[in-house]
């Protein structure tokens, strides 16, 4: 399902976005430390239950995270540790935001740290197969891209029907659903991976 293979669809969008940054001076890793700020304070708002401040962080997030990358392209500064610093922000940025929502009172903890280990061991098994030399791979059902629209969704939801569906909200369910498909897509990634190697 990933949102990240129509990166060239969204370049159109975000070029005449990279060229104004560039004019005001902003770098690629700049951009990544302003979206790991974002993630910090929505990930704060959500833990004070202000699903407003919170949704705009993630937001924030979203946008500064798909900016880095667009512009280390554009100037052609794509390296190694703009690369390493990227995916350390986007961890995160998840933990952050995640850990936001279930300590405070929008989720149960429990169903929150199964989504936590869904989303980490998902984006683990990414990097981890360039480690062993097959090269990046960002297949399978839930993505980054995917797990920001989503939770974008929800926020938006949130902030005007507070439903809750059999007892629990609908971040709750977000975060179970982050819990199963992070898993079965950490498990996607491990065999294709798994089948590539030696």
């Amino acid at each position: 399902m990933t949102l990240d293979s129509y990166r060239a669809q969204v370049k159109p969008i975000m070029d005449p976005v990279v060229s104004a940054t560039v004019r005001i001076g902003l770098t690629p890793n700049f951009c990544t430390i302003l979206s790991l700020i974002a993630a910090a304070g929505g990930g704060y708002a959500f833990f004070r239950g202000d699903i407003l401040f919170g949704t705009f962080g993630v937001i924030l997030n979203a946008f500064f995270d798909g900016l880095d990358g667009a512009m280390a392209r554009a100037l052609g500064q794509q390296g190694l540790r703009g690369d390493f610093l990227d995916h350390t922000v986007d961890r995160y940025a998840d933990i952050f935001i995640l850990c936001g929502i279930f300590s405070g009172p929008l989720c149960a903890w429990w169903i929150g740290i199964f989504g936590l280990t869904g989303v980490l061991m998902s984006s683990y098994m990414g990097t981890q197969a360039q480690a062993v030399g097959v090269g990046r791979f960002y297949g399978g059902l839930l993505g980054r891209a995917d797990r920001l629209v989503l939770l974008m969704g929800v926020c938006i939801v949130s902030l005007f029907i507070p439903i809750e569906i059999l007892g629990f909200s609908l971040f709750a369910w977000l975060l179970l659903i982050f819990g199963i498909f992070g898993h079965i897509t950490a498990a996607q990634r491990f065999a294709h991976v798994w089948k590539q190697l030696p």
